[in-house]
């Protein structure tokens, strides 16, 4: 006997969302299936909000550094990642959450939930064309910055702990490692 998994459309996540049936959980849709989200620990909220206000003044007029907001993605998923830098469009972001298109790239604060965020988000990115993401390890301190997509997944993987690194929509602009990873 198998099992079959239901599996849900961003619009029936969308119309559970309006009807309150999410209200008191914190979740994301992956794939059309509704996952909880892990509980924010003290370091991961501090490095991420500290992490945020540094991109926000880095990228000052030239992107939306967005903290823990929906993004919609083509897979029936819509994740919430830590950080996202998206393109800066103001009220239209009333009508609908970043799309692909509108994504620079993607940051995951990661302590327990390291395994979903190397793994399952890295392929659900990929394969939505976002073409760079990047992953703090909270246990090791260091960043994986994940880029070039080939067949749906990424190619490049590299792991850092110091240093700058330029972004790819941005490589006029260094970023220490260090202040993202906050050392």
């Amino acid at each position: 006997m198998s099992v079959i998994i239901a599996k849900w459309s961003i619009d029936e996540y969308h119309r559970m969302i309006e009807a309150g049936i999410l209200s008191d959980r914190k979740v994301e849709l992956l794939q059309g299936e509704i996952v909880e989200i892990s509980p924010e620990g003290e370091p991961h909220a501090y490095c991420s909000d500290e992490a945020g206000e540094y991109l926000a003044k880095l990228l000052a007029g030239r992107a939306k550094v967005r903290q823990a907001k929906p993004i919609t993605l083509p897979n029936n998923s819509e994740p919430e990642p830590d950080i996202a830098i998206v393109q800066a469009l103001g009220r239209e972001y009333r009508e609908h959450h970043p799309y692909p298109e509108n994504i620079f790239w993607l940051i995951e604060y990661a302590n327990s939930s390291l395994e979903k965020d190397l793994e399952i988000k890295s392929k659900i990115y990929a394969q939505a064309g976002i073409s760079e993401y990047w992953v703090v390890n909270l246990k090791k301190l260091h960043l994986v910055v994940f880029r070039e997509i080939l067949d749906g997944e990424y190619a490049t993987k590299l792991t850092l702990t110091v240093g700058t690194i330029q972004p790819l929509a941005f490589p006029d602009i260094s970023i220490s490692v260090e202040q993202i990873i906050n050392s």
